[in-house]
């Protein structure tokens, strides 16, 4: 198991386990060994740092996951400049508002995205640079001597809840994110990762990281369909599998070989919780592969894991505190919660990012000080997410403040009844929504995926397993529900259709 080193390092000097020649990435252009891996990263950084901007420089990326892309964000910090990842999934606004709201310098992109950008979208002090203009060749820039203080990129949120807001994250926050997910997943130089989320995604860039720390070999992999990462997983040989919910339930509806269904060993979900049919159908499904159910922040990168031999037991929670985190749960009034009572999670320790880029209004809100009984001190991230410990310190997430169900005088968590719905099989996919009702103050507003046959099935089930203030008032019943940049269900934009 790779060892839990408390020492942050500048994130460029990423340590692997593997030797030099051991392949550190497979893409569809070939492998690249980890001696590739350390020269292609000096040269980028040689090539950024050659262009003589301000240290500290915003380096904007627009790419799927290319050899480049997977190189960037190693070789921009390298290079004493800042990495912004821009989802691929955006569009040409989107992109403009991040590359205007970081004070890009450069934006780094290929020649169909920057067709689909308008006049005005770039403004005169960032330069569009194309992505076959950053050849892997020439001089190598040494690894970074940076403080691990340093601010080494900010990720954008996907902007589910209006514009995207970017948080900032240190050298030292990516490091020892890294170093704790190598350690708790396992990782071992054999593994094969296969990287199906977004790079610039937290989630989806830590992959990266924690895969190279611990020695072993990350596969990028661009699909359509769930059909298409079946392939990959044949094609790479993948041991390992990080998805949200959605993702989950989409390759559980497609066919797998059995031979590829077993050599998955590891199984990560992050931003969102699996339901207990989800859980069940991926034992049956991978029956060689642990799950790792995993509860993150943007703002801290994550939080918590439950580990895979409680998973059985335990198939609600959502863990404890992961290698470098100490998670809290707090009363209104600051004070620690109790087992079985719900509080606040309060996420503190070095995983804290250092707030949001150019937002003191919102960072004040997000980013407080720690609670003085807390064992970690300084800044710590308020989550607005509400938690339940249970007697072994096992957390369950209730829901968010801002989403949560008023509705006859009682506090309804949203998660709660999306459980519930889910659980019988009548639908895969679910989201709950409060509207405006003048006799109950919100009423319960099922959006679920399906043409609504069972619905008559599913209310008689909920009247059994449901009290009264939690039945649904109102069923939505689609052929699909819409998802964000990063494949998760679009709560915010059901909430704003069926509000409207």
């Amino acid at each position: 198991m790779i060892p839990l080193d408390p020492t942050p390092h500048p994130i460029d000097t990423l340590p692997s386990r593997g030797n030099a020649s051991d392949i550190a990435l497979l893409d569809q252009d070939g492998s690249v060994t980890f001696a590739d891996l350390e020269r292609m990263t000096g040269q980028i950084a040689a090539r950024l740092a050659a262009l003589g901007l301000p240290p500290g420089s915003r380096i904007t990326s627009w790419l799927p996951k290319t050899r480049l892309a997977c190189v960037l964000p190693l070789a921009v910090p390298r290079a004493g400049l800042v990495h912004v990842p821009i989802n691929p999934m955006l569009k040409r606004a989107q992109v403009a508002h991040i590359v205007a709201d970081s004070g890009a310098g450069m934006l780094v992109t290929q020649p169909g995205r920057r067709e689909t950008l308008e006049a005005g979208d770039i403004g005169g002090s960032c330069t569009l640079v194309l992505e076959a203009d950053l050849s892997f060749e020439g001089a190598v820039l040494p690894p970074s001597t940076a403080d691990t203080d340093t601010l080494a990129a900010i990720l954008y949120t996907s902007g589910s809840t209006g514009r995207p807001k970017g948080v900032m994250v240190t050298h030292a926050n990516l490091w020892l994110g890294a170093i704790s997910v190598a350690r708790y997943l396992a990782i071992e130089p054999s593994d094969r990762v296969l990287g199906v989320l977004p790079l610039s995604f937290d989630y989806g860039q830590n992959q990266l990281f924690s895969t190279w720390a611990a020695g072993a070999r990350y596969a990028p992999l661009e699909y359509l369909t769930a059909r298409d990462v079946v392939k990959g997983v044949a094609r790479t040989g993948a041991t390992t599998l990080a998805g949200v919910p959605p993702l989950w339930v989409q390759l559980l509806e497609t066919a797998w070989p059995e031979d590829v269904a077993r050599q998955l060993k590891r199984l990560t979900n992050s931003g969102g919780a699996l339901t207990l049919p989800m859980i069940a159908g991926l034992r049956d499904r991978f029956p060689e592969a642990q799950i790792f159910p995993m509860y993150g922040l943007t703002e801290a990168f994550r939080s918590t894991y439950l580990p895979p031999d409680l998973v059985a037991d335990h198939p609600e929670s959502i863990g404890r505190a992961i290698p470098f985190a100490e998670v809290l749960v707090v009363r209104a009034d600051g004070s620690r919660a109790d087992a079985g009572e719900a509080g606040e999670l309060v996420h503190a320790g070095p995983l804290v990012a250092k707030g949001y880029w150019q937002d003191a209004e919102r960072t004040a809100q997000r980013f407080r000080p720690a609670p003085a009984w807390a064992r970690e001190s300084g800044m710590a991230v308020w989550s607005g997410d509400t938690v339940v410990a249970d007697a072994e310190g096992l957390l369950r997430f209730v829901g968010r403040d801002d989403e949560m169900i008023k509705s006859a005088g009682n506090r309804i968590s949203p998660t709660e009844i999306e459980d519930a719905v889910l659980s019988g099989g009548e639908t895969r996919e679910a989201v709950a929504i409060g509207v405006a009702d003048p006799r109950l103050g919100q009423a319960i507003v099922v959006v679920a995926r399906g043409d609504g046959t069972r619905e008559a099935e599913l209310r008689a089930r909920l009247r059994r397993e449901l009290p009264s203030f939690q039945q649904p008032q109102r069923y939505v019943w689609r052929a699909d529900l819409p998802r964000n940049a990063n494949g998760k269900l679009d709560r915010s934009a059901l909430k704003a259709e069926i509000t409207a």
